[in-house]
Formats: structure tokens, C-alpha cells, sequence
């Protein structure tokens, strides 16, 4: 069977991230890039999935700009066979919005013929956590999202899925689209032999245009703010003083 694993270069998760003196989005000059932390997991798992033998191929496709290939040639050394770079902006600042990736997907996932796509159920840096759903519908396709655990047995999978709630198990039809959540597994570290293997491993490149799908943007950004600094905390000397500060000043009780 082969997985289809969707990836997206973001802001690396350590670095704090800086708003434009403007106001008109967020400053990516020399800020390092990394993969997507959930679609890190999303490829662990296809690796897992391959090391029991369920999987026999993992393609990873990035949609954005060509700084991407990056991003593929890391999943590239994680274990993943193969890499698709749709290239759809030539603009960093640009992030093409959740259908137009959907669409996207739903075109390559047509040419490759997978039997399940593993993605990371939101990106950090729009938390979005649309285009696994949207997949799904344009597709057709049964979908298993925040799922911290999962099985596939033939023509199905019993994915373990985590809500508000607890924990769901719901068993998919194969072809489904499965989003995966933090607690799914820890992702292993690409070793330099692998790294340098990565480099000779197939990446295909194409453009938007060549599937026939319209990105251009129907959000617009009107601002982004950097968010309030918390105040400072006061200390109680008892129950009695913090449950009165609690009514009077705060307010919650």
C-alpha cells in the first residue's frame, strides 16, 4: 500500500516568532524554517507503517514555495521513498490557504493512487486544521482526524481519536485520510547517512498550473498583533485571601 504524507515548511517551533513594525505579517528574514512538527509525525508514522509492512511506499508532497524542498529532503531522510514539491507561490510570505492546498492534494492523490494520506492535523503557523477534512470531502474519503493511535488491518483502520471529551476509536474504509495529533508517536531523528542518502532520492517538481487549480487567495490578512503580555502574579498568604481576591478583583466566583 502506498501513503501519501503531506508536509509544509512553518517557523521552527523554538524560535519566537517576531510581528512586522507594520503589522502586515510575520518577519521570516533570517528565521529558520523546519518541517511542520504534527506532519513530522505524520511521516513516523508512514515510516512505522512500512517497517511492519503494511506500507510498501511513502511519497511526501510539500505545496508552497521552493524553499520547500528543504522540508522534503528532511522527511526524504526520515525513511519517506519519494518527494513531489507542488510549487505555488514563489512569495515566502505567502501561505496558500487550506482548499487550494486541498484541491491540490486532491489532484496528486488522484495521479498516485495512494491507499491512505497521513497528515498533520494543523499547521503551527496559521492552526487552520482544515485541509485533512477538506481532503476528505473533495475525495470522498473517509477521514480519522487528531488520532493518537492507529492500525491498519486490510481494507481498514482503527484509529484512536482524541476529543474534548477523552479518547473516540472509529474504524475507516480504506482509501481515508488520517490527521495526526501529538501524542501519536515521537519522530525519530534523521542520522547523516540517511541525510546524504536523501539527496540522491527522487524529488519531482511541478507548479499549480499543471494540476489546474487556482490558488489565488479569498482571505486577506487586515492585521496581525503580537499578543498582550500577562501580568505579573501576586502571592496569597491563605485560602480565605486568594478565594476574596478571587470574588472581589477577579471576578470568577
Amino acid at each position: 500500500m502506498k501513503v501519501l504524507v503531506p508536509v509544509k515548511r512553518v517557523i521552527d517551533y523554538n524560535v519566537k516568532v517576531r510581528v512586522k513594525a507594520d503589522g502586515s505579517g510575520v518577519d521570516l528574514a533570517n528565521v529558520k524554517m523546519s518541517m511542520n512538527p504534527f506532519d513530522e509525525i505524520a511521516v513516523e508514522e508512514a515510516i512505522r507503517l512500512k517497517e511492519k509492512g503494511v506500507a510498501t511506499e511513502i511519497v511526501v508532497v510539500s505545496i508552497g514555495v521552493k524553499q520547500a524542498q528543504e522540508t522534503l529532503r528532511t522527511a526524504l531522510a526520515m525513511g519517506a521513498d519519494r518527494a513531489i514539491l507542488v510549487e505555488a507561490s514563489s512569495d515566502v510570505h505567502t501561505d496558500i490557504e487550506p482548499l487550494a492546498v486541498a484541491k491540490l492534494l486532491a489532484k496528486v492523490v488522484e495521479a498516485e493512487q495512494p491507499g491512505l494520506v497521513i497528515a498533520g492535523k494543523q499547521a503551527i503557523d496559521n492552526d487552520m486544521n482544515a485541509t485533512g477534512q477538506m481532503l476528505a470531502a473533495l475525495l470522498g474519503w473517509g477521514q480519522a482526524t487528531f488520532a493518537s493511535e492507529v492500525a491498519v488491518d486490510g481494507d481498514s483502520a482503527t484509529v484512536t481519536r482524541e476529543v474534548d471529551g477523552g479518547l473516540q476509536t472509529i474504524k475507516v474504509k480504506l482509501p481515508a485520510i488520517i490527521t495526526a495529533d501529538l501524542r501519536l508517536n515521537e519522530p525519530r531523528y534523521a542520522s547523516l547517512p540517511n541525510i546524504m542518502k536523501a539527496k540522491k532520492k527522487p524529488l519531482e517538481e511541478k507548479t499549480a498550473a499543471d494540476y489546474g487549480v487556482d490558488v489565488s487567495p479569498r482571505l486577506t490578512v487586515v492585521k496581525t498583533a503580537e499578543p498582550a503580555g500577562r501580568k505579573a502574579g501576586v502571592k496569597v498568604g491563605s485560602v480565605d485571601e486568594l478565594i476574596a481576591k478571587l470574588k472581589d478583583e477577579a471576578g470568577v466566583i
